[in-house]
């Protein structure tokens, strides 16, 4: 079964002020078709980010690549599936 990764640029803003911003990162998807809700679900809860007012994906490219255990992703043991 194929696993697959997004590979995006993003941008947090921080609802008690200040940012964050990265290029070129990976989190883990569950399947070849993903929001880019989804995606900015998955990097705000990869990092464990508290109080994040918003956040904004870009240049979101899906890949076929194993899964390294984002967590909050699919292959997170924490994580049940619906």
């Amino acid at each position: 079964m194929s696993q697959y990764r997004a590979v995006f640029d993003a941008e947090i803003t921080f609802s008690n002020e200040g940012g964050l911003q990265a290029q070129g990162f990976r989190v883990d998807v569950p399947d070849a078709v993903v929001s880019a809700d989804e995606i900015g679900r998955l990097f705000v809860t990869s990092l464990d980010l508290l109080m994040t007012e918003s956040v904004t994906v870009r240049n979101v490219r899906i890949i076929e690549e194993a899964h390294k255990g984002t967590r909050g992703g699919p292959s997170d043991p924490r994580v049940t599936p619906e």
